[in-house]
């Protein structure tokens, strides 16, 4: 490792994070770098020990800062975390993420390497439950969310979009930040503005980041709900951005519910659609559950019928007013506050 590296700014949107809060700042803190690092946590309207803690984070460490994010909209966060940092590599973090010891240290020298505008590794889901480890277990199965690298795996390679991101900071400012109008999928849709302008999305398999799963059956279906709803949003504003794999979730909702009502009101034999689908995510979930608890490995098609089809609903159900309300424009460049470097 060089004597000195290039200084890096760690932005964090934060909204009742107190669960993970300290362990996903420790992870940060504790990372196997030397150069000059800060860690900009923005701050949402927390109902919970969120603010707290992050005010004791800052009371222990002089690199630890934080700046208000009334909206609690992560894009609004990300900006504002961005405006309040000052280095030239911007790591994205998220308060539930925990950074592997040496992430930005190898984020770094992927940029090098590469010429990328980001690099991004893998989303290792873990989980601290049953119910967790089935959604973790089911989020990286090619069987729960198709051939996404940053979910399975995969070679180093360019990349349409990459978790969560370790960003040269002229390359935000060029795209002018996240768009704040994308309350979800504002990672995909950047990237998608970063590679339109000529950049590079780099993913490789080195970058790890723990990932926690959400709690129960009613979160983990909005999260996807949410997912699949903004990625059409993005389909209608980007032409041309989607694929067939975005397309794998809506087609058998559509195909599940048409098979319920023709064996419902028509013949028996509609109801082999669904009942397919339900042998395919169990069969699905064996080596999914590979090494977990039996009650666990017994909620993996839970998790994974609730991923699918919370997504497929939410993709078929985004209203067009939705994207309409999208800002088409280019917003202004995001840079660094100035002010804060006199």
């Amino acid at each position: 490792m060089p004597a000195q590296q290039p200084a890096v700014s760690v932005i964090m949107p934060v909204l009742n994070e107190e669960r993970h809060l300290r362990d996903s700042v420790r992870h940060i803190l504790g990372q196997e770098y030397a150069g000059e690092m800060e860690v900009v946590i923005a701050l949402g309207p927390s109902k919970d020990r969120t603010d707290e803690i992050a005010a004791e984070l800052v009371r222990e460490d002089p690199r630890v800062v934080t700046v208000p994010n009334p909206t609690g909209r992560t894009p609004a966060a990300l900006n504002a975390a961005i405006k309040a940092s000052r280095h030239p590599i911007v790591v994205r973090v998220d308060g539930h993420g925990m950074l592997s010891p040496n992430y930005i240290a190898t984020a770094v020298r992927l940029l090098e390497e590469t010429g990328a505008q980001n690099v991004g590794g893998i989303m290792h889901a873990e989980g601290e439950n049953a119910w967790e480890d089935a959604v973790a277990a089911a989020m990286t199965s090619r069987i729960g969310v198709g051939n996404a690298a940053f979910h399975t795996g995969g070679k180093a390679g360019p990349a349409d979009t990459v978790y969560l991101g370790v960003f040269r900071r002229e390359a935000l400012e060029r795209a002018g930040g996240y768009n704040e109008e994308f309350i979800r999928a504002q990672d995909w849709e950047l990237n998608f503005r970063i590679r339109e302008a000529g950049g590079l999305i780099w993913f490789s398999p080195e970058l790890k980041v723990q990932y926690r799963p959400r709690p129960s059956v009613r979160a983990l279906a909005k999260q996807y709900k949410d997912y699949g709803r903004w990625r059409h949003v993005v389909a209608r504003y980007h032409s041309g951005s989607i694929n067939l794999r975005y397309l794998a979730s809506p087609t058998a909702l559509c195909a599940i519910a048409a098979g319920v009502v023709v064996g419902a009101a028509v013949s028996p034999w509609g109801f082999v659609v669904p009942a397919g689908y339900l042998a395919a995510i169990t069969a699905g979930s064996i080596p999914a559950g590979k090494g977990l608890s039996l009650k666990a490995r017994a909620q993996i098609p839970v998790a994974m019928a609730t991923m699918h089809m919370s997504w497929g609903f939410g993709f078929l159900t985004s209203p067009r007013s939705l994207a309409a309300k999208v800002i088409a424009s280019r917003r202004p460049a995001v840079r660094r506050d100035l002010a804060s470097e006199v």
